[in-house]
């Protein structure tokens, strides 16, 4: 049984790792949440804290103060941005008392459903297996989030020299791998699929 969802548990883990781990990195460093603590405690107030100067969370409100980093001028920056609702901040302004709620609901019925669906899939849905296993570890990395603080943290701004309808909604390592296991299912749904071979009792493959 453990075999069967090795991959499943294996690339899930990695995405959750890589997802927290770079969210404590913006933390610390693009905000001032963390700054005067040392050791464990950057790790503990990184876990337990929440934004309290937007309590209920705004959408695309800051932590405290921001600093941004200039990765690639007018391309990609680094920015901490709290988004307290779905991608592109959809039901962020739903009232805490229903939201909180309705995406912790939200989260495990998609995990259920990539589990049933996972152990659906045959030996040869490779492609498949790996594109379950990356949507399944951005929803737990986004879902964490969501217990811990009652929204997502994202980082990474993409835009095309600050052009007005040019600027990607910011993101995060999670939303990334949910991104690139949706698209190998889709780019899996344009293969053929080869026929089924079977063997007749007279050893004749039809």
């Amino acid at each position: 049984m453990v075999h069967r969802f090795r991959v499943l548990i294996l690339v899930g883990l990695a995405i959750l790792a890589a997802d927290q781990v770079t969210k404590y990195l913006a933390v610390a460093h693009l905000t001032e949440a963390l700054d005067g603590r040392t050791g464990f405690a950057r790790v503990e107030g990184f876990l337990t804290e929440r934004n309290l100067d937007n309590d209920p969370p705004v959408a695309g409100a800051y932590r405290r103060s921001t600093r941004p980093y200039r990765f690639i001028e007018d391309y990609w920056h680094f920015r901490y941005v709290e988004n307290p609702g779905a991608a592109w901040g959809l039901f962020a302004n739903l009232p805490e008392s229903v939201r909180r709620p309705f995406f912790h609901l939200v989260s495990l019925v998609a995990l259920g459903f990539i589990t049933f669906m996972y152990v659906r899939l045959s030996r040869e849905q490779r492609m498949v297996r790996w594109a379950l296993a990356l949507v399944a570890g951005g929803a737990v990395g986004n879902f964490v989030d969501r217990l811990l603080r009652g929204y997502v943290i994202d980082f990474i701004d993409w835009h095309w020299r600050n052009q007005p309808g040019l600027h990607w909604p910011t993101f995060n390592v999670a939303d990334a791998a949910i991104c690139v296991g949706v698209g190998l299912l889709l780019l899996d749904s344009f293969r053929v699929q080869k026929p089924v071979e079977t063997v007749t009792p007279g050893g004749q493959v039809v």
